[in-house]
């Protein structure tokens, strides 16, 4: 074995001292590059003329809930089925026309759009009196296809569900198929001749939804809303993404943290920030997740449309991501060459 001089010893030591140097200008630019991230994270902009978060209240007036027999309007397209109490012959079915016109026996052409079924009715019945055809006739008109004889429903379920008279709510929702696990419980119905939409709140207990199941008439639209869910982002175990509030109990940030596959070793234990959005109005709540999770600090509840950000630490992250391996590999690579 050749001893090396002391030259080349020296030209080692050095060689070795300056790539050291480099690894820590190197680490120190790691280190001043993550925090300057992570500094530059505010939370998402806000807006002057936001109008998100607005809460529905519910509808509370029995006149507009209960209204009890409601007369629908014969529109357009409409199919109806025209029936004599005192004479089972006369019997027929015509569609209402573009004019809002039908052609009856007996009779002619009869003006029917606009009137209600109870009017159009007693319309009929004057005419066929009017005629001489029959002394006091009991006239029935019934709507058998078309626009007045459905409910719409929208939004998370969509179906057109026949309706004669009326039904309830979730004898509807149940023939449409029921709610998805997506749905929100407070289900909003547009009906034509009401200013405002009717607001419903079922409830979290579905032993108490009978208490917001009133009756829908035809012409009604159902509008079934999404649930609210909550983004996730940051030091936790699986992926970014998304979590899908429960209908029936509150999700709590434990759970949230839980069904986001835990913490990472990395993360910023003392820095979890929980954003959240009032109207236009953002706010960031600090939270130790350590505590959180231990107990020993409330465990929050979380809203519709919460951001839940774990910042990593710079350091724990470069170690985490095999930085310094990476460093420290091209170093001895380095120290290699200039040494032979």
């Amino acid at each position: 074995m050749i001893p090396m001089s002391r030259h080349c010893l020296e030209d080692r030591g050095a060689a070795a001292g300056r790539m050291w140097s480099i690894v820590a200008a190197l680490g120190v630019l790691l280190l001043i590059g993550s925090a300057t991230a992570l500094g530059q994270f505010s939370g998402p902009a806000t807006s002057s003329t936001a109008t998100y978060n607005q809460s529905l209240t519910a509808t509370s007036d029995p006149a507009i809930l209960y209204p009890g027999e409601r007369d629908v309007v014969l529109t357009i397209g409409d199919m109806i089925s025209i029936r004599l109490f005192s004479d089972a012959e006369y019997s027929t079915s015509v569609r209402i026309n573009n004019d809002g016109t039908v052609l009856l026996p007996l009779i002619g052409i009869v003006h029917l759009e606009g009137l209600s079924v109870t009017q159009a009715e007693e319309l009929i019945a004057q005419k066929l009196a009017a005629d001489g055809m029959y002394k006091n006739p009991q006239v029935t008109l019934q709507i058998t296809e078309g626009p007045n004889a459905v409910v719409t429903i929208i939004g998370e379920t969509h179906a057109v569900v026949p309706v004669v008279g009326s039904r309830h709510l979730l004898d509807v929702l149940s023939t449409a198929g029921g709610l998805p696990p997506t749905a929100s419980h407070v289900i909003t119905i547009n009906r034509p001749g009401l200013s405002k939409p009717i607001v419903v709140d079922l409830g979290t207990d579905p032993m108490r939804s009978s208490l917001g199941n009133i009756p829908v008439f035809p012409g009604d639209t159902i509008v079934v809303s999404r649930i609210g869910i909550v983004y996730i982002f940051g030091s936790f175990g699986s992926a970014a993404g998304t979590v899908p509030l429960n209908a029936y109990t509150p999700l709590t940030l434990t759970e949230a943290t839980a069904l986001s596959g835990g913490i990472k070793w990395e993360a910023n234990n003392s820095d979890l920030r929980i954003i959240r959005t009032v109207g236009d109005h953002r706010t960031v709540a600090v939270y130790n997740i350590k505590r959180v999770l231990n107990g020993k600090d409330p465990d929050p509840i979380l809203q519709p449309n919460d951001i839940v950000y774990l910042p990593p630490v710079p350091l724990k992250q470069v170690l985490s991501g095999g930085a310094i391996g990476t460093i420290l590999g091209v170093a001895d690579l380095a120290l290699f060459v200039a040494t032979y």
